[in-house]
């Protein structure tokens, strides 16, 4: 249910970061043509994905060349615990600067994370180099997937309330491009190399303040026998994507529906969403978001913009988004997030535009 205005969490700033390494998509396409094009029967089929995608540009932990290698699971998983320490730094001390505090004074850290496996987890890695406190309360999520970034925004906002006056940090991070592999000869994996990149969101949430907006209610929606749509399968090689299910048809058919349930029951009005803020998953997603939220086709401008300039990063997309609206303009009266995950899962989260 929505939050009365005295009870709320206000999110008071927003950070992101990429990796040094920019890849060209068209950079991309032709490796993949020189890898996979004498090995995979289905390649000139699959090939246009890399145009039809909607990127121009992504961010990666490692030169291209490094990808062509003959990787293991513990030279993958190093990629991303390095790449991912450095992008938490560099988008954590953003959000910080950015609503006016310093590690110091952060009292709950949420981080989100589904690309690779760090034990201790990513937000103990970096204390030192942030100046965290001893006693900063740690909050490691993993398996949300690109769902993550709306449902960790969920997460530090019943934390903040949870402990009014507290500072909660959220870090959405993923190194995707961990996940590339050579081996598997599927549309799947053909699909991820074409759409996946790396990068960090952080942003910063605290009761009491008015900050950029008032985070009044979220809900989740998980389908029944869904699980084959998305997710993670593991061998010794690493991570493989699983996309056994075309997503832009089910979420053209579904996903309405789903958010309009998760407003009623958060007590926001359909017709008073003054805008969107959507997960980039693809270029056909997005078409097929506008299409089932009843949107004209082109209105989801700011996140074409990023599938353009960042590609898919999972997670931490929907914020850069988010921070992409609010830096061209002020954000609306009010917004919902949204971003589809594995479970397969419809996240949603509303704000409210600060007095």
């Amino acid at each position: 249910m929505s939050i009365e205005p005295d009870q709320s969490a206000a999110l008071l700033s927003l950070g992101h970061a990429v990796p040094p390494h920019r890849l060209l998509q068209s950079d991309a396409a032709a490796a993949a043509r020189r890898i996979f094009a004498h090995r995979y029967a289905a390649f000139e089929r699959m090939a246009p994905v890399f145009e039809t995608a909607g990127i121009r540009t992504r961010y990666t932990v490692k030169p291209l060349d490094w990808y062509f290698s003959d990787l293991d699971w513990p030279e993958r998983n190093a990629a991303y615990l390095a790449g991912a320490q450095d992008l938490f730094v560099a988008a954590a001390s953003r959000a910080l600067a950015g609503a006016g505090c310093e590690a110091r004074d952060v009292d709950t850290i949420v981080t989100i994370s589904s690309t690779g496996i760090a034990t201790p987890s990513l937000e103990a890695r970096v204390a030192g180099r942030m100046g965290f406190r001893s006693d900063v309360e740690r909050v490691p999520v993993f398996g949300l997937g690109c769902a993550g970034g709306v449902s960790g925004l969920a997460i530090a906002d019943r934390l903040a309330r949870a402990r009014p006056g507290s500072t909660v940090l959220l870090v959405a991070i993923e190194i995707c491009t961990a996940a590339f592999r050579m081996d598997q000869l599927t549309s799947a994996n053909m699909v991820a190399t074409a759409l996946f990149g790396d990068g960090a969101a952080a942003c910063v949430v605290r009761t009491g303040e008015t900050g950029l907006a008032r985070i009044e209610g979220a809900g989740e929606h998980m389908w029944p026998d869904s699980l084959d749509i998305m997710g993670w399968k593991v061998d010794p090689t690493g991570l493989g994507v699983i996309f056994d299910r075309a997503i832009p048809p089910f979420a053209e058919e579904h996903v309405g529906a789903a958010v309009d349930g998760i407003l009623a029951r958060i007590g926001v009005e359909r017709a008073s969403v003054d805008r969107f803020t959507c997960h980039p998953g693809g270029a056909k997603v997005i078409t097929a978001l506008e299409a089932t939220l009843r949107l004209d086709q082109g209105t989801l401008d700011h996140e074409r913009a990023v599938l353009e300039e960042y590609g898919n990063m999972s997670a931490p997309t929907v914020l850069f988004v988010l921070d992409r609206l609010a830096k061209k303009q002020r954000l609306p009266k009010r917004t919902v997030l949204t971003a589809l995950g594995p479970g397969f899962t419809c996240s949603c989260l509303s704000l409210a535009q600060a007095a």
